[in-house]
């Protein structure tokens, strides 16, 4: 029973820290709280889940984190940016996110793609499209990774449940 507790405990932080994660670019959310499903799975026996549910929980959450490096970086040179425009859209998201929220990480993104495009890479014709390619793979590229966090995070309160109502 105590054992059940602490690792649905320590899964609810790592769904929590998963989905911060999926904006704060330091921890790669979604395998953060893939965590979590290990955890309850260790507290409840294995057989919470079928193995095929474990495994594309897995591939979600690990394409997700791929794809977080890729929609940016093919959304921005689809557009004619540089690599300074994709490094100003992640710390102006972040900045963003953290002095304006809810609503800051979007226009953060935009603005920081924006700015870094002209002061980085002034022989850029268009870095208004730049920005806006930029912007667009970024935050399509937040958006996939909480709902694939959110996901985990789902099956990880079932599994809670299951854990309990099985003691």
């Amino acid at each position: 029973m105590a054992m059940s507790i602490l690792m649905t405990v320590l899964g609810s932080v790592a769904v929590v820290a998963g989905l911060i994660g999926c904006i704060v670019p330091v921890l790669p959310g979604p395998i953060v709280s893939y965590l979590a499903i290990v955890l309850i799975s260790l507290a409840g026996g294995w057989d919470l889940y079928a193995l095929s549910t474990l495994i594309i929980l897995a591939v979600l959450a690990i394409g997700t984190t791929v794809m977080d490096s890729v929609l940016p970086a093919m959304s921005s040179r689809r557009a004619g940016a540089g690599r300074a425009g994709v490094w100003g859209s992640v710390l102006g998201m972040l900045i963003g996110t953290i002095f304006f929220p809810p609503f800051g990480m979007i226009i953060g993104a935009f603005l920081g793609a924006l700015a870094f495009e002209v002061i980085f890479n002034p022989e850029n014709r268009k870095p208004m499209k730049a920005a806006m390619g930029v912007f667009k793979g970024t935050v399509l590229a937040t958006l996939l990774k909480l709902l694939a966090a959110g996901i985990i995070g789902f099956y990880f309160v079932r599994g809670s449940v299951r854990t309990f109502s099985a003691l």
